[in-house]
Order: C-alpha cells, then structure tokens, then sequence
C-alpha cells in the first residue's frame, strides 16, 4: 500500500515539508485553478509537479505527484448539453500531457451540481475537536425552506419533513447563512463556489435528467476517454457519490457495489476503475466495504481511507466523519482485503501491485483548531488517521502473519 496525502497547491495551509514529516511516500493533487472543460497544459502540470518536489527552503522534498484528484467532469459533459463535446476533447488532451508527465491514476468523480455535501464543516465531537457532519433534518430545512427546491416537501419523509421546519423556525441568520454556505461549498479547491442561485439555476438544467439518462451520459463519456487512458497506460477510477443516495431531486448513480459494476461492465478496460472511498460508500448501511474490495479489487485503482459514524439506524441518515478505526466501516477487515488483492496482483505480474492510499478527511485537532485548513484536510487529524492506517498495514504484511502469501 502506497501512502500519498491529498494537496491543494501552494496556498494549502498544509505545506509540503508537513507532509513530508507525515511520512508520506507520494502526492495527490490537481490544477483547481484551471477552470473546469478547459485544458491541462504540460506547462502548468509541470509548475505542478516542482512545487511538489521542491521544500520551503528550496532543496528537494524527494516527492512526487503520483495521483490526480480530480481532473474535473463539466457540468456539460453530464447534461450533454453546451460544450461537452469540446470539453470532452480537451479532457483527452489533459490525459496526453499527465501521460507525458508520468502520472498514472486519475481520480475523478460525475455528481451533478454539487460533490461532496455536509450541513456542518466544523462540527464539535466529544474530545474537543471538530469535525465534518450531515445532519439529515438541517439538510432538509435548507432543501425545503432555505432553498425553497419545488419538491423538496415530498422528497422528505413526514417525520423529517417535521423536524426540518422546527430547525429552520428556531436557526438564527447566521446558522441560515452559515447552512447555505456549506451545502454548497462544493469540491475543496475548486476554481468554482456556488451562490443559492447558482445552484437553483443548475438544478433546473437537471429537471429532464433521471438517474437512467445521466447513467448514458457517463457511459458515453466512458466510451470516449476509457480508450485514450488505456492507451496512454493511465488508470482513471470514479469516485463513489458523497454522500451515496439522491439530494436536491438530483440522481445519484455511483453510489453502490451495483452501480459500480454496470458502470466497468458497460466499458470494460482496466483502465476503467474504481476508487474505493469508505467514507462515502460508508455512509449507507447496505454498503459492505470489505466484500467490495474483495469482488471490486481487480479494478481497485486508488484508495480513500477514512471513517464516518451514521447516526441513525436505516438505510441513510445524518452521519459525521469518525476518527479513522472509530465508525461504523471495519478498516482492519477493509486493510486485509487490500493486502489480499496486493499479493494476488503480484502473484500476476502487474506492476501496479501496490494500491496507493490516503488518509482521507480527519478530525481538527491539537493545532489543527487554529491553523483552519481546508476543510476536511486537518494536518494533525490525517497523521493520527495515516499513523494508525499504516499500523494496521505493517500487522497485516508482517511476515510472522503471512497474509501476503495467503491469497
């Protein structure tokens, strides 16, 4: 298991030299200052990689950028509508210029409108810190009563539909402020930061779209940039939706072991891959992480590791981000399946044997509460998280256990 750590770029509060305290064998990484639909220039990817490779002082850092997360999907592509046809030729042209710079795994998500969502960026947990939440009923006052969606009502159970409008009836401004604002703060790092009206106009261009017609969507921009990587020797695997179940009327199809297979099924080419996020796969009981890595494992390209605690019994409800071997995934039972699926690919051949991983999201704490990174991205949160990960994978490769020659 390869230990890479996710990056912003130079303003990432997180520096280069931290990460390097962290241990950390590579780096993950994408150009959000491009816009979206436009193309990656070998220059600027370049300017990329010796900021990675390049510490405070000047001298070598000895890493490299070894993962894109993300180079983004427009909002056209899905919708097939406007320029997507010209944004999917500029997104053949970015995999020619990462090829040509060496880099091999492509992360990339297709969530309409918004990506990750949380009603809570800072969320106070028992030991003091904070965390990420998504609070079911504060979610559903912001869909029905501060975005004022037309179906919202309907789409939310009565019961929740209840307690939503008794949040909104007792949230200051601020609170109704401070809920917008993180609904619909979007991918971390991106070029864009969307307005309610933003995201009311985006939701309208979605009215015709169900899940079937976005699906074809994917597909069809499958069939065009599957062939590419895999001639240019990159493996692209999809981010699962986050969280795993339909929001604001939207369709979700990447949020399942069933999704995932219709999708590698419909272009089957290992360059067609999956990135296995146990956080938001996490968040939907009906989701086992081990049995996926095990049946997904071939076409496992890249791994998310983190946590999340649901709330509430069912198939879906609020949830927040847990310390890493604290929720409600089994990590040790995740990290043996990886090992596992590792000396199978050896045993093959393949070269890409070792499954790069990172520390996903964690837990603001110690300085964290002060340095206010990226959410989701706290420096101290993803040591703790990577220090207990990597703990985990040293027991499992230790040659007295003798997992990686049990395959």
């Amino acid at each position: 298991m390869r230990q890479t750590w996710r990056w912003f770029g130079p303003k990432d509060l997180v520096s280069i030299d931290d990460m390097m305290q962290a241990g950390v064998q590579g780096v993950v990484s994408a150009l959000h200052h491009v816009p979206t639909g436009a193309v990656w220039s070998a220059d600027e990817i370049a300017r990329r990689q010796q900021e990675v490779a390049t510490r405070r002082s000047g001298e070598p850092s000895g890493l490299r950028w070894e993962v894109v997360e993300s180079l983004p999907v427009s909002e056209d592509i899905k919708k097939q509508t406007g320029n997507w046809r010209a944004h999917i030729e500029a997104y053949k042209i970015s995999l020619q210029h990462l090829a040509a710079a060496g880099i091999e795994v492509l992360c990339y998500n297709f969530m309409p409108v918004l990506d990750w969502t949380r009603t809570d960026l800072a969320w106070r947990v028992a030991h003091g810190g904070t965390c990420m939440r998504f609070d079911l009923y504060d979610f559903a006052a912001f869909d029905i009563h501060i975005l004022q969606r037309p179906g919202a009502a309907e789409d939310h159970a009565g019961p929740v539909a209840d307690e939503a409008r008794r949040r909104f009836v007792a949230m200051s401004e601020t609170r109704k402020q401070e809920l917008a604002a993180n609904v619909a703060f979007g991918l971390p790092g991106a070029a864009e930061q969307m307005s309610l009206a933003d995201v009311r106009a985006h939701l309208a261009e979605y009215g015709g779209i169900d899940a079937d017609r976005l699906r074809q969507h994917f597909i069809a921009f499958l069939e065009e940039v599957i062939p590419v990587a895999e001639q240019l020797g990159i493996r692209m695997c999809c981010h699962p939706d986050d969280p795993p179940v339909p929001l604001l009327g939207l369709p979700r199809i990447v949020s399942t072991e069933a999704d995932y297979r219709l999708l590698l099924e419909a272009v089957d080419s290992p360059a067609n891959g999956v990135t296995l996020c146990t956080g938001s796969l996490g968040a939907r009981a009906d989701n086992d992480l081990p049995g996926m890595m095990r049946r997904l494992g071939p076409r496992v390209h890249f791994l998310h590791l983190r946590n999340v605690r649901r709330e509430q019994p069912g198939l879906f409800g609020s949830f927040h981000e847990a310390e890493h071997l604290a929720g409600d995934t089994d990590m040790v039972a995740v990290l043996a399946e990886v090992v596992k699926e590792e000396a199978r690919r050896r045993a093959e051949g393949r070269s890409d044997w070792s499954i790069p991983f990172r520390p996903d999201h964690g837990q603001d704490i110690l300085d964290d509460l002060t340095r206010k990174a990226q959410p989701g991205y706290p420096a101290i949160g993803r040591l703790k998280g990577l220090a207990e990960l990597r703990g985990i994978a040293t027991a499992l490769t230790h040659p007295e256990l003798g997992l990686l020659t049990r395959v």
